[in-house]
């Protein structure tokens, strides 16, 4: 069942989401060369519990605050002692339950000399999200998002990750609708009514379009080891208008 959330949950929705953007504000330039994956998510969960939340993956069963995945591994990269490199595409998921309300965003940061091929790779999925955002509007159908990530990916001639999807999100990690980034999947195809709250997330890779789950049985990666780039909003549907919650403003930022 979709949750046509009220105007009292979409302000809790959105505090929660701008204080996971002011986390990423101060998260992204500690991705370095040297530093290990673990120590990112240390500061986040205590940044998050900093501001009165709790890591909104731990509802999951996920172990961590922030999925970071590098390069071929998509999704869900468990932090650990891994050391982050030149050149590396690093993928940062994060989701804070902040009194009941989820926020849910990722951000990848190209580290140091990244490859060309990899930049291009970032800029598209960047593209492919904005043109999602775009077409997510009141009285729209579900497969227009999908249709709008996938034209942009398959006119660059990236893969498309087909296995993992936007979703409904606020009240839980995951809610319906689905939002797949391959408009041709079967599946419901909703309109997107005022009220609704959704994670659009667009998943790109510079080769195969399938994945497989890694043995620690967490990390999704490609399967022909290829890079892979993931971003991601929160978005609020409103009758006239979508709103991008997971961003902070010039205002917001320096107020």
């Amino acid at each position: 069942m979709i949750r046509i959330k009220t105007p009292e949950q979409i302000d809790g929705i959105r505090a929660s989401c701008k204080a996971l953007a002011r986390l990423f504000d101060v998260l992204i330039p500690l991705v370095k060369p040297g530093v290990q994956t673990q120590e990112l998510d240390a500061f986040c969960q205590r940044f998050i519990r900093s501001v009165g939340g709790v890591p909104a993956w731990f509802s999951e069963g996920f172990p961590a605050a922030a999925c970071i995945s590098i390069n071929e591994e998509v999704i869900h990269g468990l932090p650990s002692a891994r050391v982050i490199q030149d050149g590396d595409l690093v993928s940062l998921d994060v989701g804070i339950n902040l009194n009941g309300y989820i926020s849910d965003a990722c951000r990848t940061v190209p580290v140091g000399g990244v490859a060309h091929e990899r930049l291009e790779l970032l800029r598209v999925t960047t593209e492919c999200l904005r043109a999602g955002i775009k077409a997510c509007r009141a009285g729209a159908r579900v497969r227009a998002v999908s249709r709008a990530v996938y034209a942009v990916a398959a006119r660059h001639r990236f893969g498309v990750v087909y296995e993992y999807c936007g979703h409904g999100v606020g009240l839980a990690v995951h809610e319906e609708p689905n939002i797949p980034n391959v408009p041709g999947l079967e599946g419901p195809n909703p309109r997107f009514l005022p009220g609704m709250v959704v994670a659009i997330e667009p998943m790109l890779t510079l080769g195969t379009d399938e994945v497989r789950t890694s043995a620690d049985g967490w990390t999704v990666v490609t399967a022909d080891g290829s890079c892979a780039c993931h971003v991601e909003h929160t978005v609020a549907v409103f009758a006239d208008h979508t709103e991008v919650l997971t961003e902070l403003t010039e205002v917001e930022r320096t107020g």
